[in-house]
């Protein structure tokens, strides 16, 4: 889904769509805090389910990196494997000569006022199903007119608290079979 396509859906939804407008509502306000928010939104529900990311590395022997060298976006590391090495705190120390293959979960590429409409999110798609609500629901929250914001926000938790947030699942062997 594209930074456009988000767009069209959070307009639809709050009933401020117009495709003939520049940026697809007359709306000057919503419009100009559109991406902040969208970028709020995106941030948050990639804690809900990690964007993972591998990174494959030569590394020489007592080498020690740490993780902003590998990813400045490096949210969280899952494991290093291929060399021995040692994790301690935001480091890596890797005692052996070789190729490190890097596991980590990392921040999606932030949106700002100059990201163009073609980007692509790196969310799941059921995040991307639930980033509508959310961001409908913080555009309208300061409207003490209507509701919609409060509606908004309570779908958007409502589905939050249904989300899988499983990347994977796990499984095990047994061999030699049971006794």
């Amino acid at each position: 889904m594209t930074l456009e396509d988000m767009k069209q859906k959070v307009y639809s939804m709050i009933e401020e769509y117009n495709d003939e407008a520049d940026e697809l509502t007359e709306d000057e306000d919503l419009a100009l805090k559109m991406n902040s928010v969208i970028n709020q939104i995106q941030n948050e529900l990639a804690r809900y389910k990690k964007i993972p990311a591998i990174k494959e590395i030569d590394v020489e022997e007592n080498e020690t990196m740490l993780l902003g060298d590998i990813d400045s976006n490096i949210y969280q590391l899952q494991k290093v494997s291929g060399v021995d090495n040692e994790i301690n705190l935001n480091e890596i120390t890797f005692h052996e000569e070789g190729t490190a293959k890097i596991y980590y979960y990392k921040y999606p590429t932030q949106i700002t006022s100059e990201t163009e409409d073609d980007y692509k999110f790196e969310l799941a798609t059921d995040l991307l199903e639930i980033m509508p609500y959310g961001v409908a629901g913080d555009l309208l929250k300061s409207d003490v007119s209507s509701q919609y914001g409060a509606i908004y926000s309570n779908r958007y938790k409502e589905m939050l608290s249904m989300l899988d947030t499983r990347l994977e699942t796990g499984s095990f062997y047994i061999d030699g079979g049971i006794a």
